[in-house]
């Protein structure tokens, strides 16, 4: 577990994803609705990246769920 900072807006965490995956969030749409990552708006200037978390989510959630669903929907694959 780790406590990486993944979405720099809201605050939350690679575990608090990692454990709303694990009680069944299983998109990014699901994810945004149990930790509120990927809903602010400021990620350009918060995040070092400069880019929304939103592919850095769906990556953890393949990861953990160990498939290639399509696990968004913000229309990126």
């Amino acid at each position: 577990m780790t406590d990486k900072l993944i979405c720099h807006c809201i605050g939350v965490t690679e575990d608090k994803i990692v454990q709303a995956i694990r009680e069944g969030s299983h998109t990014l749409k699901s994810i945004r609705e149990s930790t509120k990552a990927c809903t602010g708006n400021r990620c350009k200037e918060l995040n070092p990246k400069g880019r929304c978390c939103s592919d850095d989510i769906i990556a953890i959630i393949r990861r953990e769920i160990g498939n290639d669903k399509d696990t968004n929907f913000c229309g990126k694959k």
